[in-house]
């Protein structure tokens, strides 16, 4: 771990514990890997095991098909509306061609 500033008298955590105040600044309480905790006197291991480099393709596939099949769902119900909505279509494309003479 990298050194850290000596502990303040001032030293407290924010409401959700990921930060700390030092006296002069707000600081992380963890680690960029999560896997040291600051506990105002010194750094603590958290007991987390480090996220390995496979863990968030799952996220990653989850939110990639869940925007496929929202834009799927959208396209269906586009392509219905457009459907039920071809002869009126039809019908204004003919009244604006008859309107500008042409």
């Amino acid at each position: 771990m990298a050194a850290s500033p000596p502990p303040s008298a001032q030293t407290h955590f924010s409401a959700d514990g990921f930060w700390w105040w030092d006296g002069a600044e707000w600081r992380p309480a963890y680690s960029q890997d999560r896997l040291w905790r600051w506990t105002g006197q010194g750094w603590v291991p958290t007991g987390m095991p480090a996220p390995g480099p496979g863990q968030s393709v799952g996220l990653t596939l989850g939110l990639v098909l869940g925007f496929v099949g929202i834009l799927v769902l959208v396209t269906v119900i586009v392509i219905v509306i457009l459907l039920a909505m071809a002869n009126q279509l039809t019908n204004v494309f003919s009244n604006v061609s008859a309107a500008l003479g042409s």
